[in-house]
């Protein structure tokens, strides 16, 4: 028996034959719902017809009239952004671009843990003080309702730029520009933080002539959108492959040497590589201290900085790592106790680390299959921060709950909040009578996608390169996934100083392939002499030689 459900998608249904296009890339678009001609040519060159008018966004044409008239005026600008990889990269993009118009622009980016998410009216009367007269918000702010109005009483202009979802009714900022607004009628709504702001840069910079400049920062804006999980399709799509592009010949002296110390090499650098290896480091110095070092590293342009930074940022993330696995086994051992089968997990404790909370709630919901919400509770007050699953919207949970909350914000699967702690026992309690209302009768086990089932050998040719026409994969563009079955197994074993993964060589129609199972490994009993796998393909090096290599996602004996 598999260990999830395995879901072939469009099963019997033929993908339209489409000239010069490979049957398995035509039945990969036609997954993604791309089956159109005209759809297929546009998906595959993803070029820059993808972009959209940014003036289609809400209250755009305010947000330009208002900025343009600080920067005329010589305006001291604050751009206000947050403390993960999209708010830095959304910051540094607008100081960056802000500066190169003539601006006087300064960024201000929380304290995760003495500060937290979001406007604080306490760093806005800092910033007044300090003679400023505009905040532009990215990546924050759409819940900032109480902040704003006391910023304008204080005689202070607020911008705000967001992706977050907002509330029924809006803060009452001069501007609220935000694609996911109900009166917005821009056609992709799915932009990270940075992509608004980056929308708000072009708005500026349209028409001046000035496109190189614009272009300059899609290395930011491809980092700050696959960090921030954000659907690689449309827009996003055009500008992750562009910024990739600038990415693997970077003149940031910081990334350079955040490469040099991650060993990754220019020219090797794909969307994976931001997920697993740039992102998490941008992401370490706001998760356990202050996020400008992250910010300073994407602008220095002193040598000796950048690798002091780089170093710092290298240092910060495998502390990132030992918090995280620290709290991931503490928590993990309360949600044991109180029952995995509940449709809600929920740990509480006194000291548990903020800035990877949210990573280790989505570990867990991962591990267990259902929603996870951490709380660190003080005397006061509470935060928590919660991961779902797509059956469980997330943020409707915690809105049908708001007035518990002092304040919360997110996406229907990752958000955050806090609340008075006498408030904690009430929220936990409504919280799971949700969870158990929508979720009692679901099988609550995850599914793996499935592209296609294939024989091994049809990758031992040109297969596997026709498929990465549809990079950059990732969030809303997955890597293919597929099935193969009766595949003999040559050896087995286990990898890791726990035997936590699988490493399998398995031998299909004459051709070896060397396959490995990341988390499988307690799986490997299971393993038969022929069984029939779930994988998706990745070069590997080895011995300084690429090769292919499966990794496995499941496996189930052959019947």
């Amino acid at each position: 028996m598999s260990h999830t459900h395995w879901k072939l998608l469009a099963p019997g249904e033929q993908p339209p034959t489409i000239a010069g296009v490979h049957p398995l890339v035509a039945q990969l678009l036609y997954n993604r719902g791309i089956s159109e001609p005209s759809q297929v040519e546009l998906f595959l060159s993803a070029d820059k017809r993808l972009e959209a008018d940014p003036f289609l966004l809400p209250d755009m044409h305010q947000a330009v009239s208002r900025t343009y008239q600080a920067l005329l005026s010589g305006e001291k600008i604050a751009v206000y952004g947050d403390f993960d990889a999209d708010g830095i990269t959304a910051t540094a993009l607008m100081v960056q671009g802000l500066s190169a118009l003539g601006g006087r622009a300064m960024p201000y980016i929380p304290h995760r843990l003495y500060e937290g998410y979001g406007l604080k009216v306490a760093a806005l009367e800092k910033l007044r003080k300090q003679g400023v007269s505009l905040v532009i918000t990215v990546d924050t702010g759409i819940t900032a309702f109480t902040e704003v109005e006391k910023a304008q009483r204080m005689g202070m202009d607020i911008i705000i730029t967001d992706h977050h979802l907002p509330l029924s009714f809006l803060p009452p900022a001069k501007v609220v520009v935000n694609p996911k607004r109900s009166d917005s009628v821009y056609p992709f709504a799915e932009l990270a933080g940075v992509g608004v702001a980056f929308k708000l840069l072009q708005a500026l910079l349209k028409g001046s002539g000035r496109e190189e400049l614009i272009n300059r920062a899609l290395d930011l804006v491809a980092l700050g959108t696959v960090t921030d999980m954000s659907p690689l399709v449309g827009e996003n799509r055009y500008w992750v492959k562009c910024g990739l592009e600038l990415l693997n010949s970077t003149q940031r002296l910081g990334l350079q040497e955040m490469m040099r110390y991650a060993r990754l090499k220019p020219g090797n650098i794909d969307a994976e590589s931001i997920s697993w290896i740039l992102g998490p480091r941008l992401n370490a110095a706001g998760r356990l201290d202050n996020a400008t070092t992250s910010y300073q590293l994407l602008l220095t342009q002193n040598p000796q900085e950048a690798s002091s930074l780089a170093s710092e940022l290298e240092e910060k993330n495998a502390e990132r790592q030992r918090l995280t696995s620290e709290l991931l086994n503490r928590a993990r051992e309360k949600i044991i106790a109180a029952g995995v089968d509940l449709p809600l997990l929920m740990a509480v404790g006194e000291d548990y680390p903020p800035g990877v909370m949210g990573l280790v709630a989505g570990r867990l919901a991962e591990e267990f299959y259902r929603p996870v919400i951490l709380f660190r509770t003080g005397h006061e007050v509470c935060r928590g921060s919660g991961r779902s699953i797509p059956e469980f919207d997330l943020m409707a949970a915690l809105k049908n709950c708001r007035d518990l909350l002092s304040k919360f914000g997110g996406h229907t699967r990752a958000a955050g909040f806090s609340l008075p702690t006498e408030n904690l026992p009430h929220l936990q309690q409504r919280l799971f009578n949700l969870a158990q209302d929508q979720l009692a009768d679901l099988d609550l086990r995850p599914h793996i996608d499935i592209d296609a089932e294939v024989p091994l050998p049809i990758f031992a040719g040109e297969t596997f390169e026709k498929t990465q026409q549809l990079a950059p994969f990732g969030c809303g563009n997955p890597l293919p996934t597929f099935v193969s079955r009766r595949v003999a197994v040559v050896d087995q074993h286990q990898i890791g100083s726990q035997g936590e993964h699988l490493g399998l060589k398995l031998r299909q129609e004459g051709i070896v392939w060397d396959a490995i199972g990341f988390r499988l490994g307690n799986f490997f009993q299971e393993i038969t002499p022929y069984v029939d796998i779930v994988y998706n393909l990745e070069k590997h090096q080895w011995n300084g030689e690429e090769r292919l290599r499966l990794n496995l996602l499941d496996f189930a004996p052959t019947d």
